[in-house]
């Protein structure tokens, strides 16, 4: 049994962290965290402190931590079969039935799901899809992806291309020359202060007309958005936005991806965003809540019009190139369905909306009037807090300063975990979709607490 001095020194000596100052870590400048369990909204790390996981590891423990349902079928999936490929027609119980269930939740007019490992390989694996299709219909000048500022589509050359954010570009070489951005849909960063949301809506659309005209309806592939701006600040869309932008796609026969790697399987309250705001994309990426992270697993649903063309594909071409070897692995199907199973008996996705809503209405009353609170919103289990230096000119502080992140500390000393997110003083809340309103109450109590502390 290892000791806790051991294993702090092994991971500060092995352990290539994702997202870390590697420099300050490595010298034990930067904190340090190991975890050693959870239940429910709560987890439990080496020195016996339990917190509230008020973003659910990565906005992905959806059914909450400790299950033992999944658990138990990842366990008789990996004693009946660990492992089998899913290339040229094999595939498993697991992969087959999962399958099913996603098709039977997914938004009207998809026809098929292709499953890999995390949302970053499943918008790799959409953009390939996106340039084969138009390959097939004979455009091959039809390639450019629109993203949005802000956006987070993962962090590979392409995935991290598409993310609008500065720090997964800044000395990677990105974004690649195919991908393009256009406004993000930010309501309260709106560059006029008199902009109402139908206003600003219209402003993002004429933006986005703007880029089409510019760069030529005929070279632009898709636009892929997230339906609520997550890493880039957890921003819902301002009134009409998605069927405005919907309808732009449409006349320039542009297709439509929908990452929701964080919305899809009821975080919004709804399963899809896509149904909640009353669109139907060509594309949807899926991962966090297909599994609640119980084990790796990614979705890409395919909508009917591109299943047809690449059907049309193979017939002219022969086997479609594209796999990995983890595909629709089996004990990735597993764990799926047995959380798409709870999500359903716990009526998750119900709760999701109903103490979603309850959050971000109470957040809203605690720490809403704070003179360095400039906004408070939110949409199903997703909430965020925005803090300003001044909310009346909506003046930011010096992003040096790091206000956001001494908030979020302040708030672990209370036993809650918030998220900093990039990009401005942002705490970022996205709890288990299991969170109940006492445990929102704690979660709203901790940051009224914080902000005072650390702004007064």
């Amino acid at each position: 049994m290892l000791t806790n001095d051991e294993l702090a020194k092994w991971d500060r000596e092995s352990f290539f962290h994702p997202s870390t100052h590697l420099g300050q870590f490595a010298r034990g400048e930067a904190p340090q965290r190991i975890v050693t369990g959870g239940e429910g909204v709560f987890i439990t790390d080496r020195d016996g402190n339990r917190l509230l996981d008020g973003f659910a590891g990565l906005y992905c423990v959806n059914v909450g931590y400790g299950r033992p349902e999944i658990a138990e079928a990842i366990a008789a999936q990996a004693r009946e079969l660990s492992y089998y490929h899913a290339y040229a027609g094999h595939g498993s119980e697991a992969s087959i039935t999962l399958s099913k269930m996603v098709m039977d939740r997914a938004p009207a007019g998809m026809a098929r799901v292709y499953f890999g490992l995390g949302g970053s390989d499943a918008n790799e694996t959409n953009i390939k899809l996106v340039w084969y299709y138009n390959n097939i219909l004979g455009r091959p000048e039809k390639k450019k992806i629109i993203s949005r500022w802000r956006g987070y589509h993962g962090s590979g050359l392409m995935t991290g291309s598409l993310t609008g954010l500065e720090l997964f570009h800044k000395k990677f070489d990105l974004p690649l020359s195919q991908v393009i951005h256009t406004e993000a849909p930010y309501h309260f960063r709106r560059p006029d202060p008199a902009m109402g949301e139908a206003d600003f809506t219209a402003h993002c659309v004429a933006r986005l007309e703007e880029l089409i005209a510019a760069e030529g309806a005929d070279t632009i592939a898709a636009f892929i958005g997230e339906p609520v701006l997550g890493t880039g600040g957890i921003v819902p869309p301002p009134e009409g936005y998605w069927p405005a932008i919907k309808a732009v796609l449409d006349r320039h026969d542009i297709l439509l991806i929908m990452d929701e790697v964080v919305t899809g399987f009821g975080r919004l309250g709804s399963m899809f965003g896509a149904d909640h705001y009353g669109v139907r994309p060509d594309l949807i990426t899926c991962a966090k809540g297909l599994t609640s992270a119980y084990a790796p697993l990614s979705a890409s649903i395919v909508g009917q019009r591109m299943w047809d063309v690449l059907m049309q594909g193979t017939d002219e071409n022969g086997v479609l190139g594209h796999g990995w070897t983890y595909s629709a692995h089996p004990i990735g199907a597993a764990a799926g369905i047995a959380n798409l199973k709870l999500i359903d008996d716990l009526g998750l996705v119900e709760n999701a909306g109903t103490v979603g809503r309850y959050l971000v209405e109470t957040m809203r009353a605690a720490v809403g009037d704070h003179p360095h609170v400039g906004d408070v919103r939110g949409e199903g289990m997703l909430c965020a807090v925005e803090l300003v230096a001044d909310r009346d000119k909506r003046a930011f502080f010096d992003a040096a300063e790091g206000k956001g992140a001494k908030v979020v500390a302040a708030m672990l000393k209370r036993g809650v975990i918030a998220r900093a997110m990039p990009q401005g003083d942002i705490l970022g809340f996205a709890p288990p979709l299991c969170l109940t309103r006492a445990e929102a109450d704690q979660i709203v109590s901790a940051t009224r607490d914080a902000i005072a502390e650390v702004l007064g």
